[in-house]
């Protein structure tokens, strides 16, 4: 199958970028360098193309009982104008896949998944709306996405859009602003565990959008930036990646996010499953290590304790803000505390390795 592209395809091409396949997509990994966008994005401010995620419309009388069967956590509680984490699970309480859920209206919804799995996520809403009074439209094709990310990006989007920024809080989103003149659904939401912005607009002006937030971001010190930064930057503030820390095989509460499971919020898909690990504990549990011996953790790489296979690392990357070596693992709950003692086997050898707290990185003040 050929990867696709981006409406920003042709504009990173022509900025350098280097290339990579992710999830069935030809993306930038980086421009200058991942260490200078990691740092770019902690310090000032970076722009991502991340239109190769997906974005469903829910619509219809029964609109909110249909996603509160997908998803696990509770939208009741929403309000126009609000945006939601939540991960949609199998049955047996697996990932199908972690989404952010928008609210424009009663019964007036988006839905934004991953990338590499707007396919299955689309066969899996249309399998369950079954009974729903409700119509689901796949937008992806039509919708770009860039996220400006960094403790300068208000001063940045401040001054090319046509709104007030002050009523904007965190997980809010305006449906319909013009930013640098475009037609924008402007959302305070990230992935890279610092203060910043998501720009939904229609795909055609994404190359205008991009190049107007360019320029009003040049004196703050904006950079373009790429896969490879998203993901340092994200492992930093803990933020899952699907395929890592979330999968069919591990639950949100495995992965330590019990928090956006709701159990009495009424029938959803893998209820009963997450309701047993939230009230007794699941039997794995994502932990953060920090490598105290000299080699680098990567993703699938055993973990060791007592002498046996406890676990495996999820994802695993010096961390550039902190200056270590770090890891998130999936391992047995008996060898998840603070302090703990492990051993990461790379290439045949067992490192040193010990469970310290998460999220390894925090921004003041949130």
């Amino acid at each position: 199958m050929t990867a696709k592209q981006t409406p920003l395809y042709q504009i990173h091409l022509d900025a350098g970028a280097k290339m990579v396949e992710f999830g069935g997509w030809l993306m930038p990994v980086q421009y200058s360098g991942i260490i200078e966008e990691h740092h770019a994005v902690r310090q000032k401010a970076g722009l991502f193309d991340v239109s190769h995620m997906g974005e469903f419309l829910v619509r219809g009388k029964d609109a909110e009982a249909f996603i509160q069967k997908l998803a696990v956590n509770d939208i009741s509680v929403m309000q126009p104008g609000q945006a939601q984490y939540s991960p949609m699970c199998y049955e047996n309480g697996g990932t199908v896949d972690d989404l952010l859920i928008y609210k424009h209206a009663g019964n007036d919804y988006m839905l934004v998944v991953n990338a590499g799995n707007i396919d299955k996520d689309w066969q899996w809403a249309n399998r369950h709306k079954v009974g729903f009074d409700v119509e689901i439209s796949d937008i992806s094709g039509q919708t770009a996405l860039v996220a400006l990310q960094g403790p300068l990006s208000q001063e940045i989007i401040a001054g090319v859009l046509d709104a007030d920024l002050g009523r904007l809080g965190y997980y809010r989103f305006l449906p319909s602003v013009r930013v640098a003149g475009i037609k924008t659904l402007l959302s305070r939401t990230g992935y890279t565990g610092e203060d910043g912005f998501e720009l939904y607009c229609d795909a055609a002006d994404a190359a205008a959008l991009w190049r107007a937030l360019l320029r009003a971001g040049a004196a703050h010190g904006l950079l373009p930036a790429g896969l490879g930064a998203r993901d340092t930057l994200r492992f930093e503030a803990c933020l899952p990646l699907y395929g890592h820390e979330l999968s069919a095989e591990i639950t949100p509460v495995e992965a330590g996010l019990g928090m956006f499971v709701k159990p009495d919020k009424g029938i959803f898909n893998g209820q009963a499953v997450l309701a047993a690990q939230k009230k007794d504990g699941a039997a794995r549990a994502l932990i953060g290590l920090e490598m105290t011996g000299r080699g680098i953790a990567r993703a699938d790489y055993p973990v060791w304790a007592d002498g046996k296979p406890i676990g495996r690392i999820t994802t695993g990357s010096v961390a550039p803000t902190l200056g270590k070596n770090l890891g998130l693992a999936l391992v047995d709950k008996n060898y998840a505390r603070i302090g703990q003692e492990l051993f990461v086997e790379i290439r045949g050898k067992q490192v040193a390795a010990k469970v310290i707290k998460k999220p390894f990185y925090k921004r003041e003040g949130k």
